[in-house]
């Protein structure tokens, strides 16, 4: 049975490598730094809320052997064809923001050495470099190491911020409000809180390379264990970047920069004000390991997903899965370069752009999740109990009240 499992596990520590990023060390941590704890109580029910249309995502591949592509192809190629436009109106400001974030720790720590975007070119062929040669397994061995790591620096630094109390000024402390700069922000933060619904379906896909990479086909409590592990860690995690946020920086006056250096130099100002100044270096690299990571993580999901479903909507044409590949990772670095270089130098305006938008998309993604699970594909006996088909109602009708509300809000209230 430990054998087994041992098997099954990695999609989810894969898919917590993409989530555990830019929604926990820039949005939690600005979410802590701006209100303190305020957040928290939102933090734990975005997870919440969004919690079955992640979980579907394996429960569906451990089920019937296929990704979450193939379910929605089941249902009828206009599935498909929203899929598509979904990720088409995302991908970029999502790899750009990820990019822009991972670019920022690599001039902090090395400043001068390279501008933003000779890192930035360089970036990006690395990932393309890693990806060609390993693929699959270059992305699950990298997880297991960098989910540990991190996890273990920030809880050490989130304990010895704690123990020097929370003492915010008065004077310098601001409180959530109902108002459209406030409600931007928290779309913002629940955008990609863990992550975005999108990853969902790259799990499946990750579940089913697993699958053929060790030729064994879990059982679904065991892929459900193995997602549930990166799910509730990720949530933890965010969690600490609240409290890390929150004890160091709330209510001193200090904020977060808006450009992609001086953010991350204030990031990990965070670590070393509560350990201490020895613990640069170890701090820098785990900060960078784990965007580094999420970069990664993302160049490789976009290509592993767009291509199956062009295969899928377009079974005729006589490109093959190589070529589609190539064609789809030139895409994506070629439009995350015109976003970055529009974005230049506004790395935090970038991610709540590209979080907003995410959070913009949720609903229609979760409902399409919910709608392949609940289909004649999945055995009954696999298919979701009653309370998560209520937790995903209640989630789908609150993510789009938010939604509807934020776009009426912002388009005729502002």
């Amino acid at each position: 049975m430990k054998n087994n499992f041992l098997k099954a596990l990695g999609p989810g520590l894969i898919w917590a490598g993409a989530s555990v990023g830019v929604s926990h060390l820039v949005q939690s941590t600005r979410a802590g730094a701006n209100f303190g704890f305020e957040l928290v109580w939102l933090v734990l029910l975005v997870n919440v809320l969004k919690y079955p249309f992640f979980e579907f995502a394996p429960r569906y591949a451990a089920s019937t052997g296929e990704n979450l592509l193939q379910g929605y192809a089941r249902l009828g190629r206009w599935v498909l064809l929203l899929y598509l436009l979904l990720t088409l109106a995302t991908m970029f400001t999502l790899q750009a923001a990820i990019t822009s974030v991972t670019v920022g720790l690599l001039g902090n720590i090395w400043p001068g050495f390279l501008a933003p975007l000779p890192w930035t070119v360089l970036l990006l062929l690395l990932c393309v470099l890693i990806l060609a040669v390993g693929r699959y397994g270059t992305l699950d061995r990298l997880m297991k190491i960098v989910i540990v790591v991190l996890s273990a620096t920030t809880l050490v630094a989130v304990i010895a911020a704690a123990q020097k109390g929370f003492h915010p000024a008065p004077e310098l402390s601001r409180h959530f409000r109902w108002e459209l700069t406030d409600l931007a922000f928290v779309i913002a933060l629940a955008g990609w809180m863990p992550t975005a619904i999108d990853v969902s379906v790259w799990h499946s896909v990750w579940t089913v390379a697993k699958i053929k990479q060790t030729g064994y086909t879990p059982k679904l409590k065991e892929a459900l264990l193995d997602f549930n592990i990166g799910y509730v860690g990720t949530a933890l995690l965010a969690i600490g970047f609240i409290a890390l946020g929150a004890l160091v920086m709330y209510g001193t006056g200090t904020g977060f920069p808006a450009s992609g250096v001086a953010f991350a130099n204030q990031l990990i100002l965070l670590y070393t004000q509560s350990i201490g100044q020895w613990a640069y270096s170890i701090i820098a690299l785990a900060a960078l390991a784990t965007m580094f990571s999420t970069t990664l993580t993302v160049m490789d999901a976009y290509p592993r997903v767009l291509t199956p479903t062009m295969e899928l909507l377009f079974p005729a044409q006589s490109l093959s899965t190589r070529y589609w590949n190539i064609i789809w990772t030139a895409v994506l670095i070629g439009g995350t370069m015109l976003v970055l270089l529009y974005f230049t130098g506004q790395m935090r305006v970038l991610v709540d752009v590209a979080t907003t938008l995410s959070f913009l998309t949720a609903p229609v993604l979760g409902y399409l999740n919910l709608k392949v699970v609940s289909s004649p594909a999945m055995p009954d006996t696999n298919k979701p109990g009653k309370f998560l088909r209520i937790l995903s109602w209640v989630g789908i009708l609150c993510l789009s009240a938010f939604a509807a509300a934020f776009l009426i809000w912002k388009l005729f209230l502002n």
